[in-house]
């Protein structure tokens, strides 16, 4: 490194650069590309898994939803195209069979409904849920709360329901917590006013009552439309959605090969996919790095070596 303090060095280096200006120029702008193009992959990759983050916002991404189809394989005497649905009773197995695997397990019943409120009124969607769902999906809450077990247990005619139909339905500035909506001809106390997510969401503009609520209204008895499951951690979740999944297709009496009783979509296993883009992105940027500065790492030690090398045949002369 001693030459690099040597006076001769440095005149040497400005001889060569004054001799060699095209070289030089293009070498200059070379490196300068070289590691333009770094900052801007590194940030590149940097932004996308930021925003892949802010995408999923509060959404338990280890999540697996299930619901019913038809079935495609006749069997124990069912005929091909059978149409069924799942049940309170699969809750209760899946909950008892997957202690070690599920964390959280939400019913969830919906449907379509006109929504009044005095001379207002619009077409929404009504989901019938339990308090869990708060878990799984946190809701922004802007007035009040989310539904809990009480409301559960009395079977209370109470709803949550979006900001943009709390702007539909109510005048500007008025206070909706206490005040009452008619859905199906039947009047629900609002108790909490949510803001719909922008990311991840599964329900847009809806009203939330109790699941028990909607069971009584809609006369649904034990049926259940679909199921949000969220895995605890470190449970392999692609195996657990095969298991479930298994364990359903006894209970219902469908062939284990049967690929389109059941519809389900596996967050987890979407989410491994983009991020094991992000992560060969960036070993492909620590690549490109490493590359470009190698070569100056290169550049120097052959100038370093040229260097040596004049500097002995001069000694020696």
């Amino acid at each position: 490194m001693k030459f690099l303090f040597d006076s001769d060095t440095w005149q040497e280096i400005y001889d060569s650069i004054r001799k060699n200006k095209v070289r030089t120029s293009i070498t200059i702008i070379g490196v300068l590309w070289g590691i333009f193009l770094l900052v801007v992959l590194l940030g590149a990759a940097r932004g996308m898994e930021n925003g892949f983050k802010k995408l999923f916002g509060n959404f338990a991404t280890n999540s697996v939803f299930v619901w019913t189809q038809s079935t495609d394989t006749p069997f124990k005497g069912f005929q091909e195209g059978r149409r069924f649905s799942l049940t309170m009773n699969d809750i209760e197995v899946l909950k008892s069979e997957y202690t070690k695997e599920i964390k959280l397990l939400a019913p969830r019943n919906q449907t379509n409904n006109l929504v009044i409120k005095d001379f207002k009124s619009g077409n929404f969607k009504v989901s019938g849920d339990y308090p869990i769902l708060d878990q799984i999906q946190k809701k922004q809450l802007l007035y009040g709360r989310f539904l809990n077990e009480n409301d559960i247990s009395s079977i209370a005619k109470v709803a949550v329901i979006s900001e943009d139909m709390y702007k539909q339905l109510f005048d500007k500035d008025e206070l909706p917590i206490g005040q009452y909506i008619k859905i199906n001809s039947i009047s629900y106390k609002v108790i909490g006013v949510y803001k719909p997510s922008n990311t991840i969401d599964f329900d847009g503009d809806c009203a939330y009552i109790p699941f028990s609520t909607f069971k009584k209204v809609y006369n649904t008895a034990n049926k259940v439309d679909w199921m949000m499951i969220t895995a605890h951690e470190g449970t392999d979740i692609e195996q657990m959605e095969s298991d479930v999944l298994l364990t359903l297709k006894g209970l219902h009496k469908v062939h284990p090969d049967d690929e389109r009783a059941f519809g389900s979509v596996n967050l987890g296993k979407e989410i491994g996919k983009v991020t094991g883009f992000i992560n060969w992105y960036a070993i492909f940027n620590l690549v490109c790095g490493y590359c470009n500065f190698n070569r100056g790492s290169f550049c120097y030690w052959k100038y370093s070596i040229d260097y040596r090398k004049r500097t002995y045949k001069r000694n020696r002369n």
